[in-house]
C-alpha cells in the first residue's frame, strides 16, 4: 500500500485530519499498524482531558430495525448545538443506535455494572460479561477492529468537544426485561 493510500484508510477509520495521518505515518516510519495504534491513543488523550466538560447538547437518536422487530433509542451529549449538528455527530449517534439494536448492551460503562452482578464471577467470567453487556467494551458491530470506546474516542478527536453516551434503552419484540 503506497503513502496515499494509507493515509486514506487511516483518516477513514480515525476520522482525524489529513496532515495528522501523514505525520502519524512519517512518526511511525510508515508502519500501518503504529500509526493506527498511535492516532487512536492521541485520540483516548484528546478525550481523557475533554472528559470534565459540561454536555449539555446533543440528540437523541432512534433506530428500527427493518423488520420493525427490534429497535433502540440513545441520548449522546457534546458541548455545543453546533457540534450537535454536524454530520460526524449524526453519524456517530445513528451508529450507536444500531449497534445497541443489534449487540443488546446492558450498560453503558464497566462502572455501571451494580457489583452483585459480577461478585461471584472469576476475573476471567467478569471480563467476558463485561465485553459482552458493557456498550463501551463491545466490539463495533460496523467495524470490528475497534470499540464502541475506540469509536467515541475518534469522534471526540474529530469534533474537538467531550462526546458522552448518556443512556440508551432497547426494545425487542416479545422480550421484556424489568428495569429498576
Amino acid at each position: 500500500m503506497d503513502a496515499l493510500a494509507k493515509i486514506k484508510k487511516l483518516r477513514e477509520m480515525t476520522l482525524v485530519g489529513i496532515a495528522e495521518c501523514k505525520e502519524a505515518l512519517h512518526k511511525t516510519a510508515g508502519d500501518f499498524d503504529k500509526a493506527l495504534a498511535l492516532l487512536r491513543e492521541r485520540g483516548a488523550r484528546i478525550s481523557e482531558k475533554k472528559a470534565e466538560r459540561k454536555t449539555q447538547q446533543g440528540v437523541v437518536e432512534a433506530y428500527i430495525h427493518f423488520s420493525g422487530q427490534v429497535g433502540a433509542l440513545v441520548e449522546v451529549n457534546c458541548e455545543t448545538d453546533f457540534v450537535a449538528r454536524t454530520d460526524v455527530f449524526k453519524e456517530f449517534a445513528k451508529n450507536l443506535a444500531l449497534h445497541i439494536a443489534a449487540v443488546s448492551p446492558r450498560y453503558v460503562k464497566q462502572e455501571d455494572v451494580p457489583g452483585d452482578s459480577v461478585s461471584a464471577l472469576s476475573q476471567e467470567e467478569r471480563s467476558a460479561f463485561i465485553k459482552e453487556k458493557c456498550l463501551m467494551e463491545q466490539a463495533f458491530v460496523k467495524d470490528n477492529s475497534k470499540t464502541i470506546k475506540d469509536y467515541l474516542h475518534d469522534t471526540v478527536a474529530k469534533t474537538g468537544e467531550n462526546i458522552v453516551i448518556r443512556r440508551f434503552t432497547r426494545f425487542a419484540l416479545g422480550e421484556y426485561e424489568e428495569t429498576t
